[in-house]
């Protein structure tokens, strides 16, 4: 996007904007301000904030997200949507940052942004190799499995409806209807992309239709609860983060996603750090909710179709020069591997 703010200039901008917001502060400065290449939607400033207010000095960590434009997921990731889910959720008993400020607005730094809490703790990488390790390793402790387990049940069992999320959003209980709009939002994703057709994924989708399961109980669902989108500190998940994608629907959702075999690599431990019949015990007994095999194998089909949608949109976007970011080149040879994987799912 021309009209973004350029890197240089967008410390001095958060400065002045934050100062704005504290009463009474001044002499506002940054220190430790890094941009992330994390994710693949929005650019990530982490930074800390030193100020004066009352004739003391105050300090807090900060993380910016700003919105470049030219998002993997185009017109469906909206920053002002995932702050209204953050403010949310601060009155539930799940662990996110606290949401501070969101501009709709060009004015400050050319985009819509937001800025929240800078919560402590890492993020290895779960397809890493020292990802690899430090998820084995945690695995072995016993602690952060159990962690990761609990923060998926406490997301199931918030009350959606006291939280104020029912602007998400609340597909009818009992019918497949939640099915069907993921269906129709990545299918708007893969017309968006200009991506040609591709036979295996036209039968995929066709099967998903006529497929779609029931869902008789609603909860809010992540819709990418994996290692790698939460913060671990002390063996426990500090945040979970990355709220671009949740819905009111079906917790196989998440559930499916935690068992699929896309978030691990030669390893029987979901998302490399979770044994399954662990998983399984401790999720059901938080939640009361019993895990359905079968929603579960519908659900994986769905995300690659999801999938597919994404690394359509990622090469496209890079394809018709609207980013330069060669991860999003890459994905272009991602694509058969998905279907290819669908299609053996689909017992071709």
């Amino acid at each position: 996007m021309s009209d973004l703010v350029p890197a240089a200039e967008v410390p001095a901008r958060i400065a002045a904007y934050i100062q704005a917001r504290i009463p009474g502060a001044d002499d506002m400065t940054l220190t430790d301000l890094q941009q992330i290449a994390v994710g693949w939607s929005h650019e990530t400033w982490l930074f800390d904030a030193e100020w004066m207010e009352g004739g003391k000095k105050r300090s807090a960590g900060f993380c910016l997200r700003r919105d470049p434009g030219n998002a993997l997921l185009r017109d469906l990731s909206d920053l002002g949507e995932q702050f209204r889910v953050l403010k949310c959720l601060e009155g539930t008993d799940l662990l996110t940052p606290r949401a501070w400020w969101y501009e709709a607005g060009p004015e400050v730094l050319g985009a819509p942004f937001l800025v929240m809490e800078k919560v402590g703790g890492e993020c290895p990488n779960p397809w890493g190799r020292e990802g690899r390790r430090f998820y084995a390793e945690a695995a072995d402790r016993g602690i952060l499995p159990a962690s990761f387990t609990d923060a998926l049940s406490t997301l199931h069992n918030i009350d959606w409806q006291a939280a104020g999320l029912d602007f998400l959003g609340v597909p009818e209980a009992g019918t497949n209807q939640f099915a069907m709009n993921e269906i129709a939002k990545w299918k708007k994703l893969i017309a968006l992309s200009g991506h040609g057709p591709e036979p295996v994924l036209t039968d995929l989708i066709c099967w998903l239709e006529a497929n779609a399961p029931v869902t008789e109980r609603l909860t809010l669902v992540h819709g990418a609860y994996r290692t790698g989108n939460m913060l671990i500190a002390d063996d426990r998940i500090s945040a979970v983060l990355d709220w671009e994608l949740q819905v009111i629907g079906d917790p196989m959702y998440d559930v499916a996603y935690v068992l699929s075999d896309l978030n691990r690599e030669n390893s029987d431990l979901l998302s490399n750090l979770v044994p399954r019949d662990m998983f399984y015990r401790r999720y059901e007994d938080a939640t009361g909710i019993r895990i359905d095999e079968d929603a579960c194998r519908y659900y994986q089909l769905l995300y690659a179709m999801r999938s597919a949608a994404f690394w359509m949109s990622a090469s496209g976007l890079y394809r018709d020069g609207a980013s330069n970011d060669i991860r999003l080149a890459r994905t272009e040879w991602s694509i058969p591997v998905v279907l290819q994987r669908a299609a053996r799912d689909l017992g071709y």
